[in-house]
């Protein structure tokens, strides 16, 4: 549906969310795919924080950390990709003013709380590897809940900040978003009146929320590595990387799928592409988490034994 006339916002009601498809036969398809793939996430995430829980080997700042990384994934998903299996299954594209505001913030507040555990972690193993002797004194219980509650303090500016921004938009142009989820810069590009000013406080924003969590992961492994490189025995060497092993290839998947969708949002100009590049950041990578952790993490692996043999 597209409207020619400019909508004042008292008229706004609903915009419509872009369908990845509109053949019929592939409807039935995508439910069951997108389905699919919500349920092996939430399932897989729910699985790491039960065992992070009731296993004591694992009442660490690290695997607490990981309980708060996997408690956020399955939180990510739920923002976008329920809306978009009931869409699918009720051929509904629709989605209100104020449904679209709540996605568009919470989807914001969980992607900077990702970006936020994220670094934190690199700090944590930053500090096990480089300050093993102090490590228990540095990362007590106290520090860990403080990092946790300044991580959501910036989510929360992060996301109100932006939703303020969008919500001086008095008119749009068009009700149709280019994406299957709200996304600032698509209710911007919706906009009738000059947004010039706000998308500089968007990127301004944005730029200082990823490059200084990125600097800092940078910044701690790099002196992990230097740390490791100086260890005499080999084997040394191979425990202290195995404990970061999962965490960077974590950080390599949230972080270069969402390089690659900004990259192809630029190269491309294509709106289903770039939705398709949209859903490996949203909805990929946080189904990928559980499994990387539980493939490359010998203390998961051992403790999901333990887990198992107690249930069965």
């Amino acid at each position: 549906m597209i409207y020619n006339d400019v909508e004042n916002l008292t008229d706004v009601l609903e915009f419509y969310l872009m369908a990845l498809s509109e053949e019929p036969e592939l409807q039935l398809l995508l439910f069951g795919l997108f389905l699919s793939v919500y349920l092996v996430t939430v399932l897989g995430n729910l699985l790491i924080i039960l065992v992070i829980i009731f296993d004591s080997n694992l009442h660490t700042p690290m695997y607490y950390f990981l309980s708060k990384l996997s408690l956020i994934d399955i939180f990510f998903i739920s923002t976008t990709i329920p809306k978009m299996i009931v869409g699918i299954k009720m051929h509904s594209r629709a989605i209100s003013y104020a449904g679209c505001l709540t996605q568009m913030s919470f989807f914001l507040f969980f992607v900077c709380m990702d970006d936020m555990i994220l670094t934190v972690m690199a700090y944590d193993r930053f500090v096990a590897i480089c300050h093993p002797l102090h490590y228990t004194v540095i990362m007590n219980p106290q520090v860990c809940v403080i990092l946790i509650l300044l991580s959501f303090s910036v989510s929360i500016f992060d996301s109100q900040l932006h939703n303020l921004i969008v919500l001086q938009v008095t008119c749009f142009k068009d009700m149709e978003i280019e994406n299957f989820f709200c996304h600032p810069s698509q209710l911007l590009n919706l906009a009738c009146t000059n947004t010039l000013s706000s998308n500089i406080v968007i990127y301004f924003i944005g730029i200082i929320l990823g490059i200084f969590p990125v600097l800092g992961i940078i910044l701690s492994y790099c002196k992990i590595i230097f740390s490791i490189l100086k260890m005499p025995s080999s084997n040394g060497k191979y425990k202290a990387f195995s404990t970061c092993s999962s965490h960077l290839s974590v950080v390599c998947l949230f972080y270069g799928t969402g390089i690659g969708v900004y990259l192809g949002s630029v190269v491309s100009h294509s709106p289903r592409k770039n939705a398709m590049a949209s859903l490996m950041y949203t909805a990929v990578s946080p189904m990928l988490n559980p499994f990387i952790y539980t493939l490359r993490n010998r203390d998961i692996c051992n403790a999901l034994k333990r887990f198992h043999s107690r249930l069965f």
